[in-house]
């Protein structure tokens, strides 16, 4: 079956915009999507990399870009005044929403509260309420983060991730070649056009 691999971090909000229009893309190609949670914070430690916020010019032409892809996709402009923010919980709770299968929810739910409702999903407190506001079951992924498993997860797929060329968020695999930002969702469906049905 066709497939494309999405690795994301929700601290990204390049991530956020990509998520917005996998539906559709998946619609139109009848692929399926894998989704890899990574930490953005490890990739870009790894590779040398660094966030463009932390450079003043890329970090308003950021904001700028960010407005102007919102604007195309008809989306909520991804605004948090808390960004940056430590995500480890966060993309912890992705694999134990996995493991829970109950991960489409938590995934919807905490991209659109971090990007579309600008919440502190960095306060315990908010990404609770948040989280049961979604009618998840808060208390239990918090428990489904914390064995090691879970973390060694992330930790494996992170170093996974930048081994096979990642050096920012969100990247695409289709057939094992990357894709990478929001701005290359057009390969990314040309790639799965391309493959055998």
């Amino acid at each position: 079956m066709k497939t494309v691999e999405f690795l994301f971090d929700y601290g990204s909000p390049f991530s956020y915009l990509a998520n917005t229009q996998l539906p559709a893309l998946i619609q139109r190609t009848g692929a399926s999507v894998v989704y890899t949670p990574v930490l953005l914070g490890g990739v870009l430690k790894a590779t040398g990399n660094s966030s463009p916020i932390a450079v003043p010019a890329k970090g308003s032409y950021m904001r700028l870009e960010l407005k102007r892809w919102a604007h195309r996709y008809r989306v909520p402009e991804p605004v948090n005044p808390f960004f940056p923010i430590n995500t480890m919980r966060l993309m912890r709770g992705a694999i134990a929403s996995q493991q829970l299968d109950i991960f489409d929810r938590y995934h919807a739910t905490i991209f659109d509260a971090f990007w579309a409702k600008g919440l502190n999903l960095g306060d315990e407190g908010v990404l609770t309420r948040v989280l049961e506001a979604g009618g998840l079951p808060a208390a239990e992924i918090a428990r489904a983060m914390e064995p090691h498993e879970v973390k060694d997860r992330l930790r494996r797929d992170t170093d996974d991730a930048v081994a096979r060329g990642m050096f920012g968020a969100p990247a695409f695999f289709v057939g094992g070649e990357m894709f990478w930002g929001n701005d290359r969702l057009d390969w990314v469906e040309d790639a799965l056009r391309s493959m055998p049905a």
